[in-house]
């Protein structure tokens, strides 16, 4: 399993290890697996488009509000952990769900504009670890942000396919 790119550095280190990230991803998703277990079309997922757009709206907040910036949860994340927040998607409507994300990485912009040095380190971290800095959050978003991006294009074919 590849270790996490390092929370500070040069941008090349970070760039490649951020990119060997999500390479090894890929390997990791299609390990130990036969032949035809490749060759299938689709597997059942409770993953939705609704699901990821507030996850992803949710996960804005954690790192550039909350973890970057040192500022309190926004209220609409109060009490919610992870599966929570795919959950509660199916109850909003899709403008609102679309509205969060787009609210969210409003607020994430603002963070990074107001404190804009790559390097400036994280005002919250993960026990011993040191710091991830702004440059490292800034990659770390650009891998989840494609990884989901990557689920969203299947499950798009999924519904304007009518799940064929």
């Amino acid at each position: 399993m590849p270790s996490r790119p390092p929370p500070s550095g040069a941008e090349l280190p970070l760039l490649t290890a951020t990119l060997d990230g999500c390479r090894d991803a890929l390997l990791r998703t299609t390990e130990g697996l036969t032949g035809p277990q490749l060759a299938r079309r689709l597997t059942p997922s409770a993953l939705t488009l609704g699901g990821l757009l507030h996850h992803l709206a949710h996960v804005e907040d954690a790192w550039f509000r909350v973890r970057f910036a040192g500022l309190p949860r926004h209220p609409l994340w109060a009490g919610a952990g992870r599966d929570d927040v795919f959950r509660a998607a199916a109850a909003l409507a899709p403008e609102e769900l679309r509205r969060r994300y787009e609210d969210a990485c409003a607020r994430s912009r603002e963070v990074v504009a107001q404190l804009p040095d790559l390097d400036r380190p994280a005002a919250v971290t993960s026990g011993d670890a040191p710091p991830e800095n702004l440059r490292w959050i800034l990659l770390h978003m650009i891998e989840e942000t494609a990884r989901h991006n990557g689920h969203a294009d299947l499950l798009r074919e999924s519904v304007d396919s009518g799940g064929r």
